[in-house]
């Protein structure tokens, strides 16, 4: 019998897990631990940044040789580059004295600029960029059925039309499918 895999989320708020959750399920991933900013206790991203060391010691040691279990992570760039989030991640493992991600580590860092509300509404048919705040929805499950759709045809280009950062997060896919 073969295990299903699951999924350690760590990331920045609400809406971040229900993007996660929804697309891992339909890409036949559970998620079996959540690690979310609480609200009101500051900046998400610095909670992202500061927890990602625990994270992934914690996942080298109990999942570094099992296949079934990766650990997902979803930090807004904000007004940053990814690239610069990236690096800000790295630096973070470096200074916990632990080595970077290594290529074949299940390990998927998802970065959308500015705001996971930028996927959300490209995903809604809306014309986006990446510079423009995107408001935040009533309810945090509005994207799922976009997200749905989203996993359903992971195997296909994304539009030109795709923010920068989707498209670079299709590549971290491959880390964890």
């Amino acid at each position: 019998m073969v295990e299903q895999t699951r999924a350690v989320i760590l990331c920045e708020d609400r809406q971040q897990e229900v993007f996660a959750r929804t697309f891992l399920e339909n890409c036949g991933i559970t998620a079996y631990r959540v690690n979310i900013t609480r609200p009101g206790y500051g900046s998400g991203e610095q909670y992202v940044r500061e927890n990602y060391p625990e994270e992934v010691r914690l996942f080298r040691g109990k999942f570094p040789a099992q296949p079934n279990t990766c650990l997902v992570v979803l930090i807004d760039a904000d007004v940053l580059e990814v690239t610069e989030c990236l690096n800000k991640l790295k630096m973070a493992l470096r200074k916990s004295g632990m080595s970077e991600r290594m290529p074949k580590e299940r390990i998927a860092v998802f970065i959308p600029k500015r705001n996971i509300e930028t996927w959300i509404h490209f995903l809604m048919g809306e014309s986006v960029n990446e510079e423009e705040e995107f408001r935040k929805n009533k309810k945090e499950s509005i994207c799922k059925p976009f997200v749905e759709n989203l996993a359903h045809n992971r195997k296909n280009t994304l539009p030109g039309n795709a923010p920068p950062s989707m498209l670079i997060a299709c590549q971290e896919l491959s880390r964890i499918l």
